[in-house]
């Protein structure tokens, strides 16, 4: 695995943060690091599709970097007449969410497409995941996406989605912001890689509180939503059709 130095020497022209080349080749690391109980969550995803996926369905991961959801998706699945869709609109993640794949046999087809997840038709869907893609959307592309996730799904259908969370609670907010950063340091980051990219993701990721995520969901058609999982200001949600 590579080791994420993006950040570790100081940048005099420190732009917005992409998901480029350098990115794509750290990213197993990178999200090791910063994202605390990423792979419980990796985990829980595939366990939710052992219960969820539905034979003849398809499964869409929506902003699939380099696949360690499908991967643990498909090797849960109870059958192989389902059919997997990755979407991501990064070309280097996309190159090596494919090879990644490719690395590992399997009877289930995979379908890895480099597009804008709000050009994508969801249809025929048993499960539909948004691991930590729906904070990089402007907030007003964020119920249309949902929307239609929530249609093309099929009755008792699931949405997975994991974000990194705002708290209305000032104090907690900041109590729960500088967990994180605690966190990132104890992996090894210092605190001008900490610093640097949080300045280059402050334009990019607009996160969004409990609350909302939990209202926009109903708006757009979910009545069964719950938070199944959290780690300082990160967290993933569930909802069911």
């Amino acid at each position: 695995m590579h080791k994420d130095t993006i950040f570790s020497a100081p940048i005099e022209k420190l732009g917005d943060f992409t998901f480029d080349e350098s990115v794509a080749e750290v990213f197993p690391d990178m999200i090791q690091r910063s994202v605390p109980g990423y792979s419980n969550i990796i985990t829980a995803i595939g366990m939710l599709a052992q219960r969820f996926v539905t034979e003849g369905s398809q499964v869409y991961d929506l902003g699939c970097s380099r696949g360690a959801g499908i991967l643990s998706i498909r090797r849960n699945l109870q059958t192989n007449q389902v059919k997997i869709i990755g979407v991501d609109n990064s070309q280097p993640m996309v190159e090596r969410c494919r090879s990644h794949i490719n690395a590992y046999h399997s009877e289930v087809p995979v379908e890895i497409l480099c597009d804008d997840i709000r050009h994508i038709e969801i249809k025929n869907a048993s499960m539909v995941v948004l691991n930590f893609t729906l904070q990089f959307l402007p907030r007003a592309d964020r119920l249309e996406l949902l929307t239609k996730i929530y249609q093309g799904l099929n009755p008792n259908g699931i949405l997975v989605l994991s974000e990194k969370f705002t708290f209305e609670n000032q104090a907690m907010n900041e109590l729960l912001i500088d967990l994180h950063h605690t966190f990132k340091r104890a992996n090894g980051y210092s605190e001008l890689e900490v610093s640097q990219k949080r300045t280059a993701l402050e334009n990019v990721m607009l996160t969004d509180s409990i609350e909302t995520h939990k209202e926009r969901l109903k708006q757009a058609g979910f009545s069964q939503i719950e938070l199944w999982f959290q780690c300082f200001n990160f967290g993933s949600m569930i909802a069911v059709k």
